[in-house]
């Protein structure tokens, strides 16, 4: 099987269903449901070019291109789920709206205008699927390389007094897993998709002792920082869960502090970061206890 295709119809699943109620139903059905996922990584690259050059947004909305972007009237793609978002959310407005608890029942709650409440909850979907499956995959594949690493996993599992399937709270209280999460984005860091450019404040700033003048683009290359041996040590690029549970106190929290980058910090962070958490602690722990992989190479 294809772990990686499942890993993303699982996510899609689970996104869908917190954003507002309603699975887009990818496990059910075992399929890349309106071609979504496959329209989805054509365009990747555009965004990430967006990302980048802002202005670019400029020139794609004009005359010129508008008819090549996506509309909630297409019947696959990113159009599709603008056309589902949109059907749903307005079942949540008018004399006739309904109530749920989701987080689109959230942002209602909230005083989201419709149109609001359609641009956040295609944002979920955007942001929460495909990040979090990539990681889901990467850590897999360092888990299921690495015997060292899936069987202490698989002992501390054995060894722990857990719910069926494992409460988020369970999980928690398993170093060794979240030690196995904490390597997995660091050792291929999903979330950041491009240098996450932050502008220098009015007046400029210093950083690391040097001036930046104000108004410059500044981001960082999240595979750079997360493999430099300087932060990590000699074996930086080798998956090795062990070295958030053996080092002095200080020094895991120093870690900790650098691994936040992979979600943004402060102000910017990723909104998305507390159910991405939640999908990774539950997921490793039912899928290595439940199933014996063996990874196959295709030629």
């Amino acid at each position: 099987m294809d772990f990686a295709q499942k890993a993303q119809f699982f996510t899609l699943d689970v996104i869908s269903d917190i954003a507002f109620g309603r699975e887009f139903g990818y496990l059910a059905n075992d399929k890349d449901m309106f071609s979504y996922i496959k329209t989805t990584e054509e365009t990747i690259p555009v965004m990430i070019l967006v990302g980048a050059l802002p202005w670019l947004a400029h020139v794609l909305h004009s005359r010129l291109f508008k008819s090549l972007l996506p509309t909630d009237k297409d019947v696959y793609g990113l159009g599709k789920v603008m056309g589902i978002a949109k059907e749903v959310v307005g079942e949540r407005f008018g004399p006739n709206k309904k109530e749920q608890r989701d987080m689109l029942g959230s942002f209602v709650r909230h005083g989201l205008t419709q149109r609001e409440a359609e641009s956040e909850t295609l944002m979920q979907i955007l942001a929460g699927s495909d990040t979090t499956a990539s990681a889901i995959r990467a850590t897999i594949l360092h888990i299921i390389t690495s015997p060292h690493v899936l069987n202490t996993l698989l002992a501390e599992i054995s060894s722990a007094k857990i719910s069926n399937p494992i409460t988020d709270a369970e999980a928690r209280k398993l170093p060794y897993l979240q030690a196995v999460i904490k390597e997995g984005l660091r050792i291929f860091p999903p979330p950041v998709t491009g240098l996450m450019f932050k502008d220098v404040p009015s007046g400029g700033d210093t950083i690391a002792g040097y001036f930046v003048p104000e108004n410059t683009k500044k981001g960082y290359c999240a595979f750079g920082l997360f493999l430099d041996k300087k932060l990590w040590g000699e074996d930086a690029r080798i998956f090795r869960p062990e070295r958030w549970l053996r080092d002095s106190q200080e020094e895991i929290r120093r870690k900790e502090t650098d691994l936040e980058l992979v979600f943004g910090y402060g102000r910017w962070q990723c909104l998305g970061k507390s159910v991405a958490q939640v999908e990774l602690n539950k997921v490793f722990v039912e899928v290595c206890w439940r199933f014996l992989f063996c990874p196959v190479l295709s030629f």
